[in-house]
């Protein structure tokens, strides 16, 4: 491993246009949960000027297609959007073409007999965490997500005026000797109101960097560094500036790029998708590790088959070449936790209507809340690890 380098990681905002698309997913699969929790949803989203379009399978109660759309501009007026290329209202056409479920997939997944349920559908997953934040995630994502988050927050107060909702942060820290030193770049793109210039965009922006990363990695960053809005106006954005679609933030959605990902997307999908409950699963098994102080950081795979209950493989990596602590943590992980997809949503509370706030600023990293939110970011199980 390599103990000096340059490393980043970018966030994109919940008015990008595949951030639009994840929220209206998400959207979609906790208005099913919340009228019955053993709900199945695959839902995708397409937006573009002036119109969004779902598509997917869903198996559950009989939801309106008039309420659906009346949600999804809810989703668009919550987001920020009432623009001339796409907007809340009427102007903007919402269609749904969501169907049943497919009866195959359906049965390689359902319990029957002494048969558990099986995982959704084939893939791996990853869970990473590391001491580098008080959340225990990468540096370069975290403040990249936070620039973002608080941005979002005092532009819908009114504290921000005339940033509008499509915006990209990306961060770059330099790190000595294994650990973030200093931020060497900060890059902030944002849509902005035609009232504003260039310089006038730039004040409004530099205030959420020094409150966004600490001032021991800011200290020596350069001025000329500090990147905002590089290729000039940005007016127009969002779905009419580009088109967007779920599930295409995926690295944005993890660790911003300092671990693997396995390559499926989570939002708009139900916990028995794997890809979705697996990687908060391993996450939340890597996290654990990591506040136990075995390790300083974690790398989790789990793998599945569609219709196989039980994970095919476990891996563990704590960064250190020492196998046997390695083995003794799969060994734990195989002792003390269920990780079949009924076992993952038990274990996590995954059966309710808490994934909309997912689909924006990270699914990791995040503070969990008494309605089940985020609960695979808890620490209650460190002590497996630490031997307590």
């Amino acid at each position: 491993m390599k103990k000096n380098y340059l490393f980043t990681s970018e966030s994109v905002s919940e008015g990008h246009p595949d951030k639009v698309c994840d929220r209206i997913s998400d959207m979609v699969v906790d208005t099913y949960l919340a009228a019955e929790p053993q709900s199945r949803v695959a839902c995708e989203t397409l937006t573009t000027t002036n119109k969004v379009v779902l598509a997917g399978e869903v198996r559950g109660p009989e939801i309106k297609k008039e309420d659906l759309i009346e949600k999804v501009r809810h989703c668009i007026k919550d987001i920020g959007y009432d623009q001339e290329g796409f907007t809340w209202r009427e102007a903007t056409s919402v269609e749904s073409h969501l169907h049943s479920q497919s009866a195959d997939i359906a049965i390689g997944v359902d319990s029957s007999g002494n048969k558990d349920e099986g995982a959704g559908d084939q893939g791996i997953m990853f869970g990473y965490a590391c001491n580098e934040t008080e959340v225990l995630m990468p540096a370069p994502i975290h403040y990249s997500h936070k620039i973002l988050r608080l941005m979002a927050e005092d532009r819908k107060s009114g504290k921000l005026k005339n940033i509008e909702p499509d915006s990209k942060s990306q961060i770059t820290i330099e790190y000595k000797d294994g650990k973030p030193s200093s931020v060497k770049s900060v890059v902030i793109s944002t849509q902005h109101s035609p009232d504003v210039n260039q310089a006038q965009v730039r004040d409004l922006v530099k205030p959420y960097i020094e409150r966004s990363i600490p001032k021991e990695l800011l200290s020596s960053l350069d001025e000329k560094e500090i990147y905002v809005n590089p290729t000039g106006n940005f007016v127009i954005g969002g779905p009419d500036g580009d088109s967007g679609l779920t599930g295409r933030k995926i690295i944005v959605d993890t660790y911003g790029g300092a671990a693997p990902h396995g390559g499926g997307a989570f939002s708009g999908k139900d916990p028995t998708k794997v890809d979705r409950s697996a990687a908060y699963a391993s996450r939340y098994l890597a996290k654990n590790v990591v506040a136990s102080k075995l390790a300083d950081k974690c790398l989790i795979q789990l793998a599945y088959a569609i219709g196989v209950s039980k994970p095919l493989s476990i891996y563990v990596d704590l960064f250190d070449n020492d196998d046997e602590k390695n083995k003794y943590v799969e060994n734990l992980i195989h002792k003390n936790f269920d990780l079949s997809p009924r076992g993952i949503r038990e274990m996590l509370g995954l059966n309710k209507p808490i994934y909309e706030k997912t689909a924006a600023y990270g699914h990791f990293g995040r503070i969990p809340d008494d309605k089940g939110s985020f609960s695979w970011e808890k620490t209650d199980k460190s002590n497996v690890f630490n031997g307590k």
